[in-house]
């Protein structure tokens, strides 16, 4: 099982902001890992706070692709811990890779590789935009967690199939207009830059969540 808990996206619950930009935590058995970062580092850190999360305890950071709404609060993550190692897509810029490197112990992502016990990344999709998301094999299906999916709905579900029935999305789908391939999912958890969020909400109404920062979902 996975805990997620959404700490920055563009709405948000009355306790927290919503700010333009995507991060999750993904907290397992053994350790406690941060999918991108949204753009406002000083948010990031309080939403943590609010949640008493600790950014010392973030073990591995990995980032979807290289926007700016993506990687604002990566300076932040780093800093609090210096052994904390970072996945990235092999195609970020080399500058951005030298300052991480001064910091943390960086890896870049070309292939699917797995990052914690249940937990690979797609490796590196798409041509215009290279993004990498997160597959996460609960033992009884997987979900797939996005930045923006800019690859495409159906080029990262074609890549989670690979390691098993794919039972939930989460995440922003930018622009995507796949619905089809939605269907038989049993979470559909969408926000940030999901463009037809409300064309999708009304195709699944069962299976549609509403992201907003504060949300946990507990994933079996």
């Amino acid at each position: 099982m996975f805990s997620l808990t959404v700490i920055y996206d563009n709405t948000a619950s009355p306790d927290f902001t919503g700010s333009w930009g995507f991060a999750a935590l993904i907290e397992t058995y053994s350790e406690t890992l941060l999918f991108d970062t949204g753009w406002d580092r000083t948010l990031l850190l309080k939403h943590l706070r609010k949640l008493h999360i600790d950014p010392t305890d973030i073990k591995k950071l990995i980032i979807s692709h290289q926007h700016w709404d993506h990687i604002g609060g990566l300076p932040e993550i780093i800093q609090a811990n210096r052994g904390i190692e970072v996945y990235i897509p092999a195609s970020f810029s080399e500058n951005l890779k030298t300052e991480i490197r001064k910091r943390a112990i960086l890896i870049e992502v070309k292939e699917p590789v797995e990052i914690s016990q249940g937990i690979r990344s797609t490796g590196e999709l798409g041509d215009k935009i290279k993004e990498q998301a997160l597959i996460l094999d609960t033992g009884n299906g997987c979900y797939v967690l996005t930045g923006c999916a800019h690859p495409g709905l159906a080029t990262i579900l074609d890549t989670a199939l690979v390691y098993g029935e794919v039972k939930g999305i989460l995440g922003g789908l930018h622009d995507s207009e796949e619905f089809e391939r939605l269907k038989g999912l049993e979470i559909i958890a969408l926000g940030h830059c999901t463009a037809h969020k409300e064309k999708i909400k009304e195709i699944f109404p069962s299976e549609f969540i509403e992201i907003e920062v504060g949300l946990r979902l507990d994933l079996k």
